[in-house]
């Protein structure tokens, strides 16, 4: 019973850090989300400027029913919620579930981005690599975690190395963009081992693909048409992570 009710309220806790910082997103989300060569926003859809990079996603010069612009608050904040519910009750008491919860918010801010907009900017993908092999490092000297930091680190190459090959075989399905993303994301999957990482890189094509093929039914796209894969990538990641953790 004990242990039942401190895993409930380690869930409700990270879902409140979860929901806290998911409200955060939106602004930055708008401001990122610039078409690829275009400089980030720095004014609402009616020309005034924006200040800050986190909060709302609200002009306080527009008038009211044209005020909000982005995503909104509540979906941020719920999306974000629910992630981090779910890693904390895939992780448990283990203190690399505070890597997972700090990096959480950046994996939600970016697939709104690359959504929107096609796009994986720099200042997002290449902090989250560092940040993951630095907070991960951090946790390999903290007792009772359940990954290896080295594997961590592997992982990181192997994924972005494998995705840099794809990158140029086919620069017009992989862009560079995802290879960065693959950085971070094999880190966090191979934190878990080799089977974790090959089991969310899966999850992310078949994810990616299915996708793909139902907007391909429903004739929204052909064949040859550009999605944003960093979406699906995540996804993966995820859903790789939370089975990695389950099974640590």
């Amino acid at each position: 019973m004990s242990d039942g009710l401190s895993t409930g309220v380690l869930i409700a806790v990270a879902a409140l850090w979860g929901a806290a910082t998911g409200a955060l997103l939106p602004r930055a989300a708008y401001r990122f989300a610039a078409p690829m060569g275009e400089a980030w926003r720095d004014t609402c859809p009616h020309g005034h400027a924006i200040g800050g990079w986190i909060g709302r996603a609200r002009c306080g010069r527009c008038a009211p029913e044209e005020a909000a612009y982005g995503a909104r608050t509540p979906t941020t904040a719920l999306a974000t919620a629910l992630v981090c519910a779910a890693l904390a009750a895939a992780t448990g008491t283990r203190p690399e579930l505070g890597a997972w919860l700090l990096l959480a918010p950046v994996g939600v801010l970016l697939t709104i981005v690359d959504f929107r907009v096609q796009r994986l900017p720099d200042p997002l993908t290449l902090p989250l690599a560092g940040a993951a092999l630095a907070l991960l490092g951090i946790v390999a000297f903290v007792p009772e975690h359940a990954g290896d930091w080295w594997t961590a680190l592997y992982g990181a190459l192997a994924l972005g190395g494998g995705f840099f090959v794809l990158f140029l075989i086919n620069p017009g399905g992989m862009g560079f963009g995802d290879v960065k993303l693959a950085l971070g994301l094999g880190a966090v999957l191979g934190w878990y081992g080799w089977a974790t990482v090959m089991l969310g890189t899966f999850a992310a094509f078949l994810f990616g693909g299915l996708y793909g093929g139902a907007l391909v039914v429903g004739r929204r796209a052909g064949r040859k048409t550009a999605i944003a894969f960093g979406p699906f990538l995540i996804a993966g990641a995820f859903v790789g992570l939370l089975i990695g953790a389950y099974a640590a």
